[in-house]
């Protein structure tokens, strides 16, 4: 009975009356009179506030670092505009930050994946969040500007996570770009966008790249994927994985994930891959390796997992048979051609929350989640404690951002520097003020891992910026390191 009342009082946050109304058109004030956010209801924010001391339990990566380093303030004066999704996990991060020194304005990446509790929290705690489930399009480009075009606040640092937030700066206010230190991209998108800025001459400031950091392709992307598939899916569609035939395009760490699940559910896996690398592992994987259209015909359930746009078109969409379910894991909404559904023959009938159906004039339908947007965030939810190695990673980048001294990085697209995987403790060199003990295990097994951040004395010489140096600056690296054998790679 205590399940059924929490499920009914959850419920009813969103489905009350007052929640019709845009929360564009509403005034609201958290306890303390601030009026400065935008979210669905502030009312939720007793709800939100225990989805978050939940999540801390499960990020304690994040914790760590937020009782080691706050003494130092290695953010205090940072003014961080963010835009990713805002869930419990984000909200910890947020916190993080926060008790770091930094001031935090914040929108969401996704239009579906916003916890509205946590959103409200976040406002009643004086965070300036601009979010709500189920923005439209010009909602979402909305809360960005009210992030970013405030009277009295300039941002100086960028979390991102797809790449808007820094696209719509350059689009709208490119002038703040002076007073950028750098930014923090989390996803595949994003950083091919920052790339393709880089190749143009246009970024103007250094960019991390956290989505090719050890941590996130191996813990984030992989693990997390590899669990909330089947949650995603399970929870839209009710289905039975077993005998079900799935085609996964794209065989990067999250696709590994998603095949990995999928086959252990005893699901017949194919895989599409245009790289020769991921295509041979997938093939030693056990999976048989083919052309969309060549299964698209017979597939039960198709899912994207590229970051890239049109991997799925209008004549596959035609070709796939009744109920075939069409679902994205990548971070765009253009991995699916979505739009190409919207014509007259075509028929759109919802059946339950974030589940579509698209119906052909002959009867044939197709069952389209979350309008091909990502599945597990807008669906479902994700392992709190993979997404504390995630947010770590971004929070350990804007550190270094912020505090580099001018001239340690250019207007380029860097990696964080790669110093992890050590067990225990290595005497041979001192950690940087900001390093970071993640405990990954307990007992009876514990593993540690070292995250070490470059420091000005310290230049990584084996991974990121210390990879472009020159054999007489490794040369000097090994002298000011006062050590004969090379720095470990």
């Amino acid at each position: 009975m205590l399940h059924v009342s929490i499920n009914v009082s959850a419920a009813s946050y969103t489905d009350s009356s007052d929640d019709e109304t845009s929360p564009r058109d509403k005034q609201q004030k958290n306890s303390k009179g601030n009026g400065d956010f935008c979210i669905k209801n502030i009312k939720q924010a007793d709800f939100g506030r225990r989805e978050i001391e939940i999540a801390e339990q499960e990020m304690p990566a994040l914790m760590a670092l937020r009782k080691r380093a706050q003494g130092e303030k290695p953010l205090a004066g940072a003014k961080v505009v963010g835009c990713t999704h805002i869930t419990a996990q984000t909200a910890v991060l947020m916190e993080t930050l926060s008790a770091l020194g930094a001031q935090c304005r914040w929108a969401a990446c996704n239009i579906y994946s916003t916890q509205n509790e946590v959103a409200a929290a976040l406002a009643e705690g004086g965070f300036s969040v601009f979010a709500w489930k189920g923005e439209s399009e010009d909602d979402f480009w909305w809360c960005i500007d009210r992030c970013v075009n405030v009277e009295g606040w300039q941002p100086n640092m960028i979390l991102d996570d797809g790449g808007d937030l820094t696209h719509w700066i350059y689009k709208k206010y490119p002038n703040m770009f002076k007073k950028i230190k750098g930014i923090v991209e989390e996803s595949v998108t994003g950083v091919h966008r920052l790339y393709q800025l880089s190749k143009a001459g246009k970024l103007s400031v250094p960019a991390m790249n956290v989505n090719d950091s050890v941590t996130k392709q191996k813990f984030d992307n992989l693990y997390c994927c590899r669990e909330s598939i089947l949650d995603g899916l399970k929870r839209t569609t009710d289905v039975m994985f077993g005998g079900k035939q799935v085609v996964v395009c794209g065989y990067g760490e999250v696709g590994k994930g998603c095949c990995a699940a999928l086959k252990a559910m005893g699901s017949i896996v194919y895989v599409t891959e245009i790289d020769p690398i991921c295509a041979l592992q997938a093939c030693m994987d056990g999976f048989r390796l083919v052309k969309l259209n060549e299964v698209i015909r017979q597939v039960d359930i198709v899912i994207t997992c590229t970051g890239n746009k049109n991997v799925v078109v209008r004549e596959n969409l035609d070709r796939m048979k009744n109920g075939c379910i069409v679902c994205n894991m990548g971070h765009s909404n253009t991995e699916i051609d979505v739009a190409s559904l919207r014509t007259p023959e075509l028929t759109w009938e919802r059946v339950r929350s974030q589940v579509d159906h698209v119906i052909w004039p002959d009867g044939k339908r197709i069952v389209l989640l979350a309008e091909g947007r990502l599945l597990n965030l807008s669906c479902s939810t994700v392992p709190t404690f993979v997404l504390s190695i995630t947010a770590t990673t971004q929070a350990l980048a804007l550190i270094e951002l912020y505090n580099a001294p001018e001239g340690r990085y250019k207007q380029d697209v860097y990696l964080l520097p790669k110093k992890m995987g050590r067990v225990g403790s290595d005497q041979r060199r001192q950690p940087h003020p900001f390093s970071l003990w993640l405990s990954l295990g307990t007992t009876p097994t514990r593993i540690s891992l070292t995250c070490t951040l470059r420091s000005s004395r310290e230049p990584d010489v084996g991974h990121g910026v210390g990879s472009r140096l020159l054999p007489s600056q490794r040369a000097d690296v090994r002298r000011k390191l006062k050590t004969d054998e090379p720095p470990a790679s």
